[in-house]
């Protein structure tokens, strides 16, 4: 990842109801969320969360899929991934094992099938 795009990211959940939903669509995990059941769950109006949805697609955070008359969310595990490695990329002036449990909780996000 690069500044500009990680940029873009933070800008994009720099909205509280956009990290609202952002962690919202991170727990459902890859069923994700019609986004009547996000504006009902946050308690926002749809107008107001159509805006908010935009903005989290347009940073990549979130994929939206066309089912029928409705759209679902997905949150964009990789791109949460990639800025968390941006991030950390640094981390501890090289030294990695500072950094294990940082990374180790970073690993706990949806863990794969195999895993469990």
């Amino acid at each position: 990842m690069e500044k500009p795009a990680a940029l873009a990211i933070f800008e994009s959940l720099s909205s509280g109801i956009r990290l609202d939903v952002f962690r919202l669509l991170v727990r459902t995990g890859p069923e994700g969320l019609v986004a009547g059941e996000i504006a009902s769950t946050l308690e926002v109006p749809p107008t107001n969360m159509s805006f908010h949805l935009k903005a989290l697609t347009h940073a990549g955070l979130v994929s939206v899929e066309q089912e029928g008359r409705f759209q679902r969310y997905r949150a964009n595990m990789e791109a949460m991934q990639d800025l968390i490695d941006y991030l950390t990329a640094e981390c501890c002036n090289g030294m990695v094992a500072r950094c294990l449990p940082t990374a180790a909780t970073a690993a706990t996000c949806c863990p794969s099938p195999d895993d469990t």
